[in-house]
């Protein structure tokens, strides 16, 4: 995942600035300058590379020059909006190039600003804040709607885009990952039995647990109802299942104010994947949802996995 998709709900904001520039005395200049703005800094000297830093990182605001050997900056503006996962980066243009039509150029291609060299660094510093505060708010309403309101964790929009970011990584390169369908039995009985607030509490101690029990990088999201999706990049298929039973034991251990004679259970299923290739992220759900209605049928309270085939990519397909 891109750093803006592994962040969890509320964590804190830290602001990323990816500058591409031809001229290292530039990268050098801007690094002095705004030192004091505790931004993290990346830096690209062609197009090409900084496009791949763009889609790898997700930045929080992009420098970019317009006059570079080979891809152009007009160029690299126009793919980065063109592309979903950049589309929503805030490019501030610095340049040269100082005519009328060079500048409504690239705000027509989505430029959010744009500075003539040699540029005022104080002027720039203001123009870096703006963008940065802009982005925030930007990315803390997509939080918002991609949050569940009940659990705090990210919903079924953010799970759906995320897993798919996952299976499309590993399309591209060699590596691992996992995904568990965590789901509360006999939940119904629960809610019909105790009334929805002891539901509730239920969903939301088992969102605990599962924070808990799971690494940062991690995502963990309500995926619907009493259901919880877990993705876990860089996950083989046995530190998955341990995992798995280290959250189905736990949660069997917790006792409910409402209802403290009745323990709370869940079944887990887990499908992993390995290597490189093509699974659509339906596909790897349909696994582990699999898996999932195996363990309720073979008496809940328990954790079904398996390893999912990668169908491999041609070279010339790659």
């Amino acid at each position: 995942m891109t750093e803006s998709s592994s962040i969890n709900p509320g964590e804190d904001f830290k602001p990323q600035v990816l500058v591409i520039d031809d001229s290292m005395d530039v990268h050098r200049l801007l690094r002095a300058r705004l030192r004091t703005e505790e931004l993290e800094f990346r830096e690209a000297t062609d197009g090409q590379a900084g496009l791949a830093i763009a889609e790898e990182h997700s930045p929080t605001v992009i420098l970019l020059d317009l006059d570079m050997p080979g891809m152009d900056g007009f160029e690299v503006l126009r793919i980065l909006k063109e592309n979903p996962r950049t589309l929503q980066i805030p490019v501030i243009v610095l340049s040269g190039l100082q005519s009328s039509q060079d500048k409504v150029t690239a705000f027509d291609l989505g430029a959010v600003d744009y500075v003539t060299k040699p540029f005022d660094l104080t002027e720039l510093r203001v123009r870096v804040r703006a963008a940065i505060k802009m982005q925030r708010l930007i990315r803390m309403l997509a939080q918002k709607a991609q949050i569940d309101g009940l659990t705090g964790l990210w919903n079924r929009v953010f799970f759906n885009s995320r897993l798919a970011e996952e299976m499309g990584r590993l399309s591209r390169r060699e590596g691992n990952l996992a995904l568990a369908v965590v789901d509360i039995d006999h939940f119904k009985s629960i809610n019909d039995t105790y009334g929805h607030p002891a539901g509730d509490a239920v969903i939301q101690g088992l969102a605990k647990l599962l924070v808990k029990e799971c690494r940062h990088t991690d995502s963990v999201c309500r995926y619907g109802g009493e259901e919880f999706g877990v993705i876990m990049p860089d996950t083989g298929a046995t530190d998955a299942r341990n995992v798995a039973e280290r959250i189905r034991a736990a949660f069997e251990q917790l006792s409910w104010p409402r209802h403290p004679e009745r323990k709370a259970t869940v079944s887990i299923g887990v499908a992993a994947v390995a290597g490189t290739g093509a699974l659509t992220p339906e596909a790897l759900l349909e696994i582990a949802d699999k898996n999932l209605y195996t363990a309720k049928n073979s008496g809940r309270n328990r954790v079904v996995s398996s390893v999912a085939e990668l169908v491999k990519v041609p070279a010339h397909a790659a």
